[in-house]
C-alpha cells in the first residue's frame, strides 16, 4: 500500500529496523548484566558484598539470584545491540525486562523454592546496606526493567524512518547487468566497429569530385 503524501510503500519495514534503534539500551544492559553477574564474586575484595561467601566462591544462591538473571541480561542486550530485526530486538527487550523482575523479587522465592541464601549485606552502616542492597538486586533490577522498557517503546514503533529504511537498497541499486544483457551489449559494440562510418565514405567522394575542379583565377 502506497502513501499518498510520502509516496512510500507503508507495507514495506515491519519487521526491518535500523540497527542503531536499540544500540544505545543494549550495550547499557550488557554492561549492567555482567555487574550483576560479577559483582557477587568481586565484592568481597572491597568488602561490598554479602556474607557468608568469599571471592570467586560458588553457591548455589549466587547461581540463580545473580549468575542466571545477570547472564539473561546480557543475552537481551546483545540482541538489542546487534538485531537489525524488530522481532529479535523485541524479544531481546522482554528477556532483559524479565531478568531486571527477577533480579528485584528472585531472593523472595529463594527458600520456598530451595534456591539456597544470599546471605546478609556485609556494611557497618544502614546506608551501606542500603546501598549493598541496591546495587546488588533491587536497585539493579529496577534500572534493567526500565531500560528494557525504553528499548522495547523504541523497537515496537515503526516510524516513517523504518519504511524508509526498508525501501533505501531497492531505491538506490542500480539495474541489475545479466549474461545476456552483457553479451548482447558486446556484440552491438563489435558490430559498431566493423561496419565502415557512412559519413566518413560519402565526404571522402564529394572531396575527390571537389577536387578535379578548376578553381577560378582572379582578374
Amino acid at each position: 500500500m502506497t502513501d499518498v503524501h510520502t509516496g512510500l510503500d507503508t507495507s514495506a519495514g515491519r519487521l526491518e529496523i535500523p540497527r542503531s534503534r536499540g544500540a544505545a539500551t543494549g550495550f547499557l544492559l550488557v554492561v549492567l548484566g555482567l555487574w550483576g553477574a560479577l559483582i557477587p564474586f568481586v565484592g568481597p575484595y572491597f568488602d561490598f558484598a554479602y556474607a557468608p561467601g568469599g571471592a570467586w566462591e560458588w553457591t548455589a544462591a549466587r547461581g540463580w539470584l545473580a549468575v542466571l538473571p545477570g547472564a539473561v541480561t546480557v543475552v537481551g542486550g546483545l540482541l538489542l545491540l546487534v538485531s537489525s530485526n524488530r522481532a529479535a530486538a523485541l524479544l531481546g527487550g522482554w528477556i532483559a525486562v524479565i531478568a531486571g523482575a527477577w533480579f528485584v523479587v528472585g531472593r523472595s522465592f529463594a527458600e520456598p523454592w530451595g534456591l539456597g541464601d544470599i546471605g546478609t549485606p556485609v556494611a557497618g552502616t544502614s546506608a551501606g546496606r542500603i546501598a549493598v542492597e541496591l546495587t546488588f538486586f533491587s536497585g539493579l533490577g529496577a534500572l534493567i526493567i526500565f531500560l528494557g522498557a525504553i528499548a522495547l517503546g523504541r523497537v515496537s514503533v515503526r516510524s516513517l524512518r523504518d519504511i524508509r529504511h526498508a525501501q533505501r537498497p531497492a531505491e538506490t541499486a542500480g539495474p541489475v547487468e545479466t549474461p545476456e544483457h552483457a553479451v548482447a551489449a558486446t556484440a552491438a559494440r563489435h558490430r559498431a566497429e566493423q561496419e565502415p562510418d557512412e559519413s566518413t565514405h560519402h565526404r571522402s567522394w564529394r572531396d575527390l569530385f571537389k577536387g578535379s575542379r578548376r578553381t577560378p583565377v582572379a582578374h
